[in-house]
């Protein structure tokens, strides 16, 4: 290599001397200019330099300054304001093995600070792409001018590494803040070409429950920002934050969900038992939200507000559940943590007391105080509830009163999955099985089985045998093997049906109408019967029905009955099946004009025990359940050979056509032949 292009060595003689060699190579032979030198330069000594061993929280107690137009405490930042945030921001550190990190929080616990801390520390001491996203483009802008440029302004070491914006080729835009060895971009959710603008090795979503379903109609903004980071797959950060909003809807809720639900405890300053702190332990004189103060749940004794500076420093992170992906955890926390001088649990006590009566101020409430999602009406009862309702059934396979039977058939890719439902007076019902049969519908054997299902009898209380009054079966998976199969078995006890989103109240169920199928490959024009199904009206009755009150025993002994509607489920089905029951939420949903609508969304991946039901309540509907009168239920009582029932009012008159029925309260006989029976005079 010629001298002309070997430039000395900065290691021999002294370092001043090494610099000024150095810079005169770099202006003579690379034409940079005094700057252009001194600026090479500097960045190679301190690229030269080891990095000190910082976490983002020890970053920001040395160099992080909080200015006066974005804080209301400015000065030095302290992590020990808000300890809490100590092991939040370290995960955010490199050496930390975490790569996906979630925050589910109340309003003003200094999460954004968090944030902006991370920010700071990535551009001056672990440089790279990175990209922030907020929920709107212009959202991105505000936070540029209100947060981030006072965050670079007030950090000298942020200050000499970002150019100011009004600099000729700064590299410093209000969305682009260009460092050494580093990028940072803003963007909105609500744009794919700012989400797909380059990889990132850090990534910080910042409230993303309020971000578009879609960015710009290409997908989810949170999976399409992820896909920044595919080249820092063992180096990525993901920083996720956000107020939770409505439960089955809320990301952030998912995204905790599924990381190890990490809360704060704190020591009780009285006795020293550590937990973490919750709304019900919050109490106040009736009307007098003043006297608010927390009780611990270990010895029951009031605490002050004024020892919550030392139960938080003395706090702890503790996760309650175990994450499926190890680089995966998830932080929770409420008001109640916020420091003295920012939200007192005072303050938290009137705004809970002024939020009762309305529903909005409730919501807000709960997202913003408790850091909870706010669950819609329609919602599910919690699974733990109905396992506690499970019945025994006296031996029998249908208790007195089941006065037919319907099943719903969900057809998946491995197995065919049926729930048989009985039915009586004013559509109260009994899970009477759950059947899976494996195989799915490329498999024969697997269709013969649910063939053998129809001829199948369950036993009822009186001894007589009951076939399967109605099938109806699913077409949304694998359409041409259901109707081919449907059409074997007659249309009679069958009936395809197709679930439709949306509600429809005035008539559940439409149909039926003929479709075309294909048989081994070849069209039939009309070659099934399909019925249409308004999905979500079913499961708001559904979940109605699930949600009544039982009669105690003393009422029971009273005589009182159970409520119209009312689901009741044998002790032997599993808690997989109940959870799969209550898998969905209504919530509120708004499209991208800005109109609210309320749909069903799944808050777990697997709903077949809800599905089933669903389309066994539509073989109900089907057989007219909805619309028989009086002399139809006592022909049907008759026909069971079960106990006449008080008569309840209907909507449609007696006619005098019928059996003659035995009085109210008067047993039937129930020593007969047994016999299998479906309701025949009623088949469409």
């Amino acid at each position: 290599m010629s001298e002309r292009n070997s430039p000395p060595s900065p290691i021999s003689g002294s370092a001043s001397d090494s610099d000024d060699t150095a810079k005169d190579v770099l202006t003579a032979d690379l034409d940079l200019g005094f700057d252009g030198a001194e600026d090479i330069l500097r960045t190679w000594r301190r690229g030269m330099r080891p990095d000190p061993d910082l976490t983002v929280s020890e970053w920001a107690d040395q160099h992080r300054k909080l200015s006066s137009r974005a804080s209301a405490e400015p000065g030095q930042y302290r992590t020990a304001r808000t300890p809490y945030l100590r092991e939040i921001m370290d995960a955010l550190s490199p050496r930390h093995p975490a790569q996906r990190i979630s925050f589910m929080k109340a309003a003003q616990v200094g999460a954004t600070e968090a944030g902006n801390n991370w920010i700071g520390f990535v551009i001056h001491h672990a440089p790279g792409p990175m990209l922030a996203v907020l929920p709107t483009v212009e959202m991105a802008k505000r936070t540029s001018r209100g947060r981030l440029d006072p965050l670079i302004a007030e950090s000298p070491a942020l200050r000499e590494r970002v150019n100011p914006a009004r600099s000729r080729d700064a590299g410093n835009s209000m969305l682009s803040k260009e460092f050494p060895g580093g990028i940072l971009v803003l963007t909105g959710a609500n744009s794919a070409t700012g989400l797909r603008s380059m990889p990132a090795r850090y990534i910080f979503l910042d409230e993303v429950d309020a971000y578009p379903p879609s960015a710009d109609a290409e997908g989810d903004p949170v999976t399409l920002a992820e896909a920044r980071t595919t080249t820092f797959s063992h180096r990525r950060k993901v920083f996720m934050v956000s107020t939770p909003t409505i439960r089955g809807l809320s990301r952030i809720e998912r995204e905790y969900e599924a990381s190890d639900q990490r809360r704060y405890f704190v020591p009780c300053p009285h006795c020293g038992a550590m937990q973490w702190l919750q709304f019900e332990r919050l109490r106040w004189d009736k009307g007098r939200p003043d006297t608010a103060a927390y009780h611990c749940e270990a010895c029951e004794k009031a605490i002050a507000e004024h020892h919550k500076t030392q139960m938080l420093e003395r706090g702890e992170w503790r996760a309650t559940a175990v994450s499926a992906d190890p680089h995966s955890i998830g932080f929770h926390i409420s008001a109640f943590y916020s420091p003295l001088g920012w939200k007192s649990w005072q303050q938290i006590a009137r705004d809970w007391l002024a939020a009762q009566g309305s529903e909005e101020m409730l919501r807000a409430a709960r997202n913003t105080l408790l850091g909870e999602t706010w669950v819609e009406s329609g919602d599910a009862p919690e699974w733990q509830r109905l396992a506690e309702r499970r019945e025994a059934y006296a031996g029998v396979q249908i208790p007195a009163g089941g006065l037919f039977l319907t099943a719903g058939v969900d057809v998946q890719k491995d197995r065919i999955e049926v729930d048989v439902w009985a039915w009586g007076r004013g559509l109260e019902s009994w899970l009477v099985d759950h059947i899976v049969i494996p195989g799915g519908p490329d498999d024969p054997v697997c269709w013969d089985k649910l063939t053998t299902l129809l001829g199948q009898t369950w036993v009822c209380a009186n001894g007589a045998v009951m076939l399967i009054g109605k099938l109806a079966i699913d077409t949304g998976y694998e359409a041409p093997a259901v109707y081919t199969w449907a059409r074997r078995q007659g249309f009679e006890q069958v009936a395809p049906i197709k679930g439709l989103e949306g509600f429809n109240r005035a008539t559940p169920v439409s149909g039926p109408t003929y479709v075309d199928a294909t048989i081994g490959g070849k069209r039939l024009r009309r070659g099934a019967r399909l019925w249409s199904v308004a999905t979500a009206t079913f499961k708001t009755e559904t979940y109605r029905f699930l949600r009544l009150e039982r009669p105690s025993d003393e009422d029971r002994a009273l005589g009182v009955l159970d409520a119209p509607g009312t689901v009741h489920l044998p002790d032997w089905i599993d808690t997989e099946w109940l959870k799969q029951l209550v898998a969905e939420q209504l919530v509120n949903v708004r499209n991208k004009r800005g109109y609210a609508h309320q749909e069903w969304q799944k808050m777990r991946e697997r709903n077949e025990a809800l599905d089933t039901r669903v389309y066994a309540r539509a073989a109900a509907w089907i057989m007219g359940a909805d619309r028989w009168d009086e002399t139809t239920w006592r022909r049907l009582e008759a026909q069971a050979g079960v106990e006449i029932r008080p008569q309840a009012p209907v909507a449609i008159p007696a006619t005098p056509e019928g059996p003659t029925a035995p009085k109210a309260g008067t047993p039937t006989t129930s020593r007969r032949k047994r016999r299998a029976w479906t309701p025949n005079f009623m088949r469409d």
